[in-house]
């Protein structure tokens, strides 16, 4: 049988798909605390993204610990508890290629205070026009 070819727009949405699909089996895993870790239990961590390499074997999971816990312990037990994670989600996904996960913290909500900060700023908003 001859292989299937995909468009690339047909092959963009696959990788789109697939991403959501591993977010969501890592947001349940974690939600019933199925990794047996003390830190990664502890913490309530919301997996805000995942990014898939086009051929669907590397995805790179963005995480966010909730309630204050301190990122770097919550990324660093998340990358030792990596196999078991990564055992689960090909169990579930159901593809040729279980795809090895990566962990980061999400730095976007950072970033998005910062940027709301500088737009606060007297001498920004009064060249936005705001302040006639």
């Amino acid at each position: 049988m001859a292989r299937q070819q995909f468009t690339p727009e047909q092959h963009s949405v696959r990788v789109l798909k697939v991403s959501e699909r591993v977010r969501h089996i890592l947001s349940e895993l974690l939600a019933r605390q199925e990794v047996h870790d003390d830190v990664v239990s502890a913490a309530n961590i919301s997996v805000t993204e995942v990014r898939m390499t086009p051929d669907l074997r590397s995805a790179t999971a963005y995480v966010k610990p909730l309630l204050g816990l301190e990122e770097a312990v919550v990324v660093k037990a998340l990358q030792q508890n990596t196999a078991f994670l990564q055992r689960e989600v090909a169990k579930r996904l159901g593809l040729k290629f279980a795809p090895k996960l990566k962990f980061r913290a999400d730095e976007s909500f950072d970033e998005a205070d910062r940027i709301e900060k500088l737009l606060r700023d007297p001498k920004v908003a009064r060249d936005l026009g705001e302040g006639e």
